[in-house]
């Protein structure tokens, strides 16, 4: 007998045609969806355990913090998780300075042609200063338009990048567009990548104005929330001061998205949205 989906959990079945019903009826159109409050909650016991037990010892031997945030816990912390799309790029170096500062880290969802291709020192200095290095596919074709060989092509190869940059292959992927399937989460979960959408978007794409690109995110950002922001456009790295800035005095602490899932760790295929 099949294990039961936990309540926390939902499935997502698209607009389906004729021909796509037989797949949706056998499984393979869906694909299992999660917040990560709902993920924290569903944490095994033994890795809460483990996480609490590592955190004692390392604060009872005055061990030093790896990247900031490390002992932070979202299930009592108001945390929020900072991403960033589609880079790095020239503006890159500017916004990792600006974290540095304000002692922050974020995760990096990277294109591959054009990005990781051209800038392994600012790869390489995203994860020496301790971001989350993820996949935003090589080339950001629609996963759901291209055929699953593709797809996975699309992915891996990033995947590859990364770790022949870094020796680290990412465990996040965001889907272009943030538009998945239930065979698009298959071949994630194969190349062992959780997919990650988001709540809060500025539509920096859309403008310079770093202002209103600050005033959309504030408007928009809750408790366990996913900002999503690109680092390509030259109205947003400017934002991120004044956005860390007030979500601070908000409250906040600014996490990465594993951050934000301890002590449950990424699954593969499976997708996170706040």
């Amino acid at each position: 007998m099949p294990k039961p989906m936990s309540a926390a959990r939902s499935t997502s079945i698209g607009l389906l045609t004729a021909a796509s019903l037989v797949l949706a009826l056998s499984g393979c159109a869906t694909y299992d969806v999660t917040a990560p409050a709902d993920a924290r909650a569903e944490a095994p016991a033994a890795d809460v355990r483990t996480k609490d037990t590592a955190l004692a010892a390392a604060k009872d031997a005055k061990a030093p913090r790896g990247a900031a945030g490390d002992d932070i816990d979202c299930r009592k912390a108001k945390c929020v998780a900072l991403t960033f799309d589609a880079g790095p790029s020239e503006n890159t170096s500017r916004l990792l300075d600006i974290l540095k500062k304000e002692k922050v880290h974020a995760t990096f969802f990277m294109l591959g042609e054009n990005h990781v291709e051209k800038r392994p020192a600012e790869v390489k200095r995203i994860d020496a200063e301790g971001h989350e290095l993820a996949n935003h596919t090589w080339s950001h074709q629609i996963l759901t338009e291209i055929t699953p060989e593709a797809a996975q092509r699309e992915m891996s190869r990033l995947q590859e990048a990364v770790r022949k940059i870094t020796g680290k292959t990412p465990r996040l992927m965001r889907p272009p567009q943030g538009r998945t399937d239930g065979s698009v989460s298959e071949i994630s979960k194969n190349l062992g990548l959780a997919q990650v959408l988001w709540s809060v978007t500025a539509k920096d794409y859309q403008t310079h104005d770093s202002a209103l690109i600050t005033k959309r995110v504030l408007e928009q950002t809750e408790r366990d929330g996913i900002i999503l922001l690109h680092d390509i456009y030259r109205g947003t790295v400017p934002a991120v001061p004044g956005i860390l800035k007030e979500l601070k005095k908000r409250g906040y602490t600014v996490v990465t998205v594993s951050q934000l899932l301890s002590p449950a760790k990424p699954e593969p295929g499976m997708v996170y949205r706040p």
